[in-house]
């Protein structure tokens, strides 16, 4: 499920491009005083960025607007450094899922190894310069990001709760990706409850939580509102995490710019797979879950008896409970009713989805 298309349009969206232009600018110019290489990889992790709708930057401005803020420029570079946050951890999720392509093209790893094999190295050789690349250019928008926050013109006060935000999401990101790569340990499938913690570490955090409190913290916000637009947001994220794991496996390729049976190959850790471990079918299905070797006809086999099993509804029913509680934390007076009215179809796009 493709989150940029969840939410309208924001004023002063354009100036987070400026924010992020200037910004590449800037840094490719350093990077060309070092070396025309160096400069080549600001260009590729400036195409990464890219081309999106930049939805962590609306929930910032949408949050700052609604809620009083008037300066759009300033917000527009708290709305830059998330944006910057996200093609970090997208760029490093490619290397811990040893990706080449993401959206059809070849991603910052891709095209390293594709330089590397041009220039005659060994198929092992040029995918390990891929994954460097990887590392190096994550590491930069990862660094950059908070760098970004140096821009906005506030309080000292504000700054520093600014940066916690930032830094609790790169925390909570990071240890969403770790206990991920922990369950890989065991074969058995964790339970629901830890499948949704992990949930609401990889994707809440830094997508919902955190771009909606900064927003409303630059803009002044009592601290009740800044508070339910957290609890909104972890339990959006989390809504929106089940769904999009259902549509890993059942949707539509073309849409969700990936193939539907990657998931079922790599054994993720989903609420599918948590709800149909504990039925009898799953013992006709669990040595194909999680092998490379799994074949197109495979992969239609566990759909089947995901379906037949009820995981399939079990999690869409549970995407729709976890909407339903974030819908919760916006009844209240404090939260204007323009931003209620601009969330809302933000957990409803993620429920209809996927019913």
């Amino acid at each position: 499920m493709d989150m940029d298309t969840l939410l309208v349009e924001p004023a002063g969206l354009e100036r987070v491009e400026s924010a992020l232009g200037r910004f590449f600018e800037e840094s490719k110019l350093r990077a060309a005083r070092i070396s025309p290489g160096y400069h080549g990889l600001w260009e590729t992790l400036e195409q990464c960025t890219a081309g999106g709708k930049r939805f962590r930057p609306r929930l910032v401005m949408s949050a700052y607007q609604m809620l009083g803020g008037s300066d759009v420029g300033n917000a527009a570079e708290v709305g830059a450094a998330f944006e910057l946050l996200h093609t970090a951890l997208i760029v490093h999720d490619d290397v811990i899922d040893r990706d080449f392509v993401r959206r059809g093209i070849p991603n910052v790893s891709g095209r390293y190894r594709m330089i590397a094999e041009k220039a005659g190295m060994t198929p092992e050789g040029a995918r390990h310069v891929g994954f460097s690349a990887g590392v190096i250019a994550g590491d930069l928008a990862l660094s950059n990001a908070h760098r970004l926050l140096e821009r906005v013109e506030t309080t000292a006060g504000v700054r520093r709760r600014l940066g916690e935000i930032l830094d609790e999401a790169v925390f909570a990101s990071a240890a969403g990706e770790f206990l991920d790569i922990e369950t890989s340990f065991d074969t058995t499938i964790p339970p629901l409850e830890d499948i949704v913690h992990m949930a609401r570490l990889k994707t809440s955090v830094y997508s919902f939580e955190g771009p909606l409190q900064a927003g409303a913290v630059l803009a002044g916000a009592e601290e009740d509102v800044i508070t339910r637009l957290g609890d909104f947001g972890r339990d959006a994220g989390i809504a929106y995490q089940v769904a999009d794991d259902i549509l890993g496996v059942f949707g539509n390729e073309t849409r969700t710019g990936k193939t539907n049976w990657g998931d079922l190959r790599e054994g993720k850790r989903t609420a599918l797979m948590s709800f149909v471990s504990t039925r009898p079918e799953w013992e006709s299905i669990s040595s194909l879950v999680g092998n490379p070797a799994m074949s197109a006809a495979d992969a239609d086999y566990v759909r089947r008896i995901l379906v037949d099993s009820g995981a399939r509804d079990y999690s869409a029913d549970l995407a729709a409970d976890y909407a339903a509680r974030a819908r919760t934390h916006l009844d209240s007076d404090t939260v204007p009713p323009a931003l209620r009215a601009v969330l809302d179809p933000v957990v409803s796009a993620v429920v209809d989805r996927v019913h």
